[in-house]
């Protein structure tokens, strides 16, 4: 089982780059614990912010480090990062162009037992009304060094969600091609999809190998950018599978689901399944526990997924 948490792997990637490339900056809101950034902050004490809580600045200077050519990495409680500071987001990042990258630490219900204060399941809701903002929720830690590698090349604005513990993975290792905006099939199916992003990538993969020992050919795809959405991807999985099952740890409205169910009215309709934290404050409880309570499990998925086929 691993035992690395994403954010120690975005800092040991960022520590490997910026050997190399010093426009990289990191900007912490008093989050360098949290956000396992204290190696950066000591081997590279001269591209290390501590801009303390004051989430709306930590934006805003990071864009005025875009703007001077660097290349700033924002460390923040996503619950935080994405609502106290959603007008520089809009303004500063997404519409002036800046070259930020949001990271969103301790996402989703990974805070769990502290309740929906410290809850981040409407922040893809938000982030995907805005123009010209990315979005990226890496499955486990080899797709999160991909996925950082990426980012460091990428030129724009990009809003990052990881949580908070270790997950199990879901690739053997990095040696796979990734790229922001294309989707990656992780398992090929004909009778029913899968599509699912950040950690619910390996609740889709369980929920197939269960499918499997029902006769059920289960495609999964993991959609890791969610802006720009992968259209193709979801447009195939329409027209050669029989239905469509998103499973997201975010609001069921605006999420992941909204926007898959967006392509496919438009182009292939086929009958859809959104999961994820229905319309209420969601409980407080370790993650597992949170996930238990709203059916984010590989048998639920399963029973799901032959509901819509019985249809």
């Amino acid at each position: 089982m691993n035992t690395i948490p994403n954010r120690q792997v975005i800092c040991e990637t960022l520590l490997e780059l910026a050997k190399d490339d010093r426009d990289i900056m990191v900007l912490a809101s008093d989050s360098r614990g949290s956000a396992a950034m204290a190696p950066f902050a000591n081997t590279f004490p001269e591209q290390f912010v501590e801009v303390g809580i004051a989430e709306q600045n930590i934006v805003g200077m990071s864009s005025g480090l875009a703007h001077s050519g660097k290349k700033p990495f924002v460390t923040s409680p996503a619950c935080f990062l994405s609502m106290r500071s959603i007008e520089q987001i809009k303004v500063d990042v997404a519409y002036s162009r800046t070259n930020v990258k949001l990271i969103g630490i301790s996402g989703g219900v990974s805070y769990g037992a502290l309740g929906m204060s410290h809850h981040s399941v409407q922040d893809i809701a938000v982030a995907r009304a805005i123009p010209g903002l990315a979005i990226v929720l890496p499955a486990d830690r080899h797709e999160t060094k991909k996925m950082t590698e990426a980012l460091v090349k990428y030129d724009g604005g990009v809003y990052v969600r990881i949580g908070r513990n270790a997950v199990e993975d879901v690739y053997e290792s990095d040696d796979y091609p990734f790229e922001i905006g294309k989707a990656v099939i992780m398992k090929d199916g004909t009778d029913v999809t899968i599509i699912a992003a950040g950690e619910t990538v390996r609740i889709a993969l369980d929920a197939a190998e269960l499918l499997s020992a029902e006769g059920i050919s289960c495609r999964v795809i993991n959609m890791h950018t969610i802006k720009p959405l992968d259209e193709a991807a979801i447009i195939a999985a329409a027209r050669e599978t029989k239905g469509i099952i998103t499973i997201e740890e975010h609001s069921i409205y605006g999420g992941l689901g909204a926007a898959v169910a967006e392509v496919v009215v438009q182009n292939e309709p086929v009958p859809m399944k959104v999961l994820g934290i229905p319309d209420e404050p969601a409980i407080a409880g370790k993650t597992a526990e949170v996930f238990q309570h709203y059916g984010l499990t590989g048998d639920n998925l399963k029973q799901a997924a032959i509901e819509l086929i019985n249809k």
